[in-house]
């Protein structure tokens, strides 16, 4: 994931070399994360509850589970690699003075180990043109490494039954399927598509660059957005940022209604809504992620304790709803319910649903974009809509 923070002025008293050394070490241990993840991601065991260390001493020990990990590492940061160096090699054009990609290792907690890359601008960018290259660069170079590398990991896929797959569901986009039907094998009723290591790298490059081309603050979406639309964009990305929430609303009471409509169980309810959790959370995270780059400025803003709390809280008490217990089911569901009223009262007195500044992005010079660049952002944007999955996890 690219997240600059706002730009700092580069100092003029001595040269800011390139903190190479931090950098190589955060990639070298994202790499053993990666690694490590992806094998215990494809360890196959009769054996139940083998705990966390077992796991990964026996993952890192079956030669199979580690191949496979190698073919997810090398598919995985592949495709960060390009999206990060998009951006690093489109700023140096443009003479912007920007770090090298800082690697994030989250082994076992992500089921990708790790939480892609960040890259700081310490530079100014100068017009919207650079502003567009740097912003778009990232995810299209990151496609163009992906897309191809989920066609070949389809084709080495394995096809299993429903029943006895043992795994979640992962999200659909209308270019997951639209690749799906065109590369894809064909998958019969009570048939499920186990992902080879290169297509969940792939289909995991995807859901991140989703996640980035969402036109809000200085996410690569929100850079191309305020290329293409100038200081507009401001009041464009804390729209967008509010219409996150109003979708998860509206993804728990219609999928609340359709359960209920099919006589479907609470278990079931809780599953789906569950997997829509992800767009609450990711809704918090952008006000984390906006304050934090904009500390020095006053927001009426609740404060990020608070906010890790209430969505820590909202995203366990639908785990609960799997309760046989039809007592522990209601409470469990009306508890969740009493916490979503409370987030909403609080975004609506002390948060972002009053006026705010959090996600004003950096003001650039005001020339506009010439017509084949206008075009590249238009189309950048349209790749969110052609990767936006409602549902990215179904467990």
């Amino acid at each position: 994931m690219s997240y600059a923070r706002e730009p700092e002025p580069a100092s003029e008293d001595a040269p800011d070399p390139q903190p190479w050394r931090r950098n190589l070490v955060l990639f070298l241990l994202t790499v053993v994360a990666v690694l490590v993840t992806g094998a215990a991601n494809y360890y196959e065991t009769d054996e139940k509850d083998l705990g966390l260390v077992r796991t990964l001493r026996a993952a890192t020990q079956d030669h199979d589970a580690l191949v496979r990990g190698m073919q997810f590492t090398v598919s995985m940061l592949g495709i960060l690699l390009a999206h990060e160096f998009g951006h690093y090699i489109a700023a140096r054009i443009h003479k912007v003075d920007t770090s090298l990609p800082y690697f994030i290792p989250l082994p076992l907690l992500s089921p990708f180990g790790t939480m892609g890359a960040v890259i700081r601008m310490r530079g100014t960018i100068p017009t919207r043109r650079a502003l567009l290259d740097i912003g778009a660069s990232g995810p299209l170079a990151g496609l163009c490494v992906a897309i191809p590398v989920y066609c070949y990991g389809l084709a080495h896929s394995r096809i299993v039954p429903q029943a006895t797959s043992g795994i979640g569901e992962l999200g659909e986009s209308l270019l997951i399927t639209f690749l799906d039907r065109v590369a894809g094998p064909s998958v019969a009723d009570g048939q499920t598509l186990l992902y080879s290591p290169f297509a969940f790298a792939a289909w995991g490059g995807m859901f991140v660059t989703m996640i980035n081309l969402l036109p809000v603050g200085q996410l690569d979406g929100g850079h191309v957005a305020y290329a293409l639309f100038g200081k507009r964009q401001d009041v464009f990305a804390r729209n967008v940022h509010r219409a996150v929430f109003l979708f998860f609303c509206g993804m728990v009471v219609v999928r609340m209604g359709l359960t209920l409509h099919a006589h479907g169980s609470m278990t079931m309810l809780a599953a789906r809504v569950r997997g829509s959790l992800f767009w609450l959370t990711w809704f918090q995270m952008l006000a984390i992620l906006g304050t934090v780059s904009r500390k020095d400025r006053k927001t009426p803003v609740l404060p990020l304790a608070t906010r890790l709390m209430l969505t820590a809280a909202l995203v366990l008490f639908p785990g609960f709803a799997d309760s046989e217990s039809r007592v522990n089911v209601i409470l469990c569901w009306v508890a969740f319910a009493v916490a979503l009223a409370v987030m909403i009262r609080l975004e609506w007195t002390r948060g972002v649903f009053r006026p705010h500044g959090l996600f004003d992005h950096p003001e650039v010079s005001d020339e506009r974009l010439d017509p084949v660049r206008t075009v590249i952002a238009v189309v950048t944007l349209l790749f969110f809509v052609a990767l936006f999955m409602p549902t990215p996890f179904t467990m």
